[in-house]
């Protein structure tokens, strides 16, 4: 198992920030989708980070493993949610584009923690 805590990781620093970052831009939405689209984007956000916390703290990197993916997954959802809100003009091309490539870094941080942890289970 990797030594620390999950604030040692960098892909949680990352992924908190992304959450903040998609906090701000849902603020702007339009007043009838705040329990529609935003809501949907901010629970994906938010479990990004909490699934690495919550599998980090799990005794073995098999469990450490199937919580990283669950949070791939839902950064997947999220960045769905992007292409979804830029389409309807809910955020700019720029916003939209900024927090596809902030999603995109936390995507390959988080892939390379994956294949790291399966290398070391083999």
């Amino acid at each position: 198992m990797t030594k620390g805590t999950y604030k040692d990781l960098r892909v949680w620093h990352e992924a908190v920030k992304l959450a903040s970052n998609i906090y701000r831009a849902t603020a702007l939405f339009p007043r009838h989708e705040i329990y529609g689209l935003s809501q949907q984007m901010r629970r994906a956000a938010v479990s990004v980070p909490s699934n690495i916390a919550e599998g980090k703290g799990h005794r073995s990197n098999r469990e450490f493993g199937n919580f990283l993916l669950h949070a791939r997954g839902s950064l997947l959802e999220l960045q769905t949610q992007l292409h979804i809100s830029e389409d309807l003009k809910y955020l700019s091309k720029d916003v939209a584009e900024n927090l596809m490539l902030q999603s995109d870094h936390v995507a390959q941080t988080l892939n390379a923690l994956i294949n790291a942890i399966r290398e070391q289970a083999a």
